[in-house]
């Protein structure tokens, strides 16, 4: 069963998004999911020139910014005007576990793809069990030991 969760001051958002005719965007859209051994973030970024992008990672707090750019000449009519174009900015707590000083970053298809290694410590790791007979029992004779090693509890005898 999936839950959803009540967040009324997204739902008011929304309503003055209709009424006043604006479509909001909220930050860049993003996946994220770890495969194998690496974290991986995806973000849309259509249309976005490669020089615009800056990517920073400050005590884990990476920030994503880009610029999309109109890319009409001076001077033409907009009629309809829907695709969000400026400087747009995402900050994201990265968790201790992830090796920052190893991220990988590529951009094909307007897709900005970061890799992060998870870290060497922090990496699930499988423990063996031993199986097979059990072990024999051994004696330990109580006599032979040496020392000063108490006798059974309630033993009451003096030397």
């Amino acid at each position: 069963m999936t839950r959803m969760r009540f967040d009324p001051f997204r739902d008011v958002e929304r309503l003055g998004d209709v009424a006043w005719g604006r479509n909001r965007l909220t930050g860049l859209a993003m996946d994220a999911y770890r495969r194998n051994d690496e974290l991986v973030l995806e973000f849309d970024l259509p249309g976005v020139d490669p020089a615009t992008i800056d990517l920073t990672v400050e005590r884990n707090v990476l920030t994503v910014t880009a610029e999309r750019n109109p890319g009409r000449p001076p001077g033409d009519e907009v009629i309809v005007s829907e695709r969000q174009s400026g400087r747009f900015t995402r900050r994201l707590v990265l968790g201790d576990g992830l090796d920052t000083d190893r991220v990988h970053a590529a951009y094909v298809a307007g897709v900005l793809t970061l890799t992060f290694p998870v870290a060497a410590q922090v990496r699930a790791r499988r423990i063996e069990v031993a199986t097979g007979p059990a072990p024999e029992p051994t004696a330990i004779d109580a006599e032979s030991t040496e020392g000063d090693t108490p006798g059974p509890v309630g033993d009451a005898t003096a030397a």
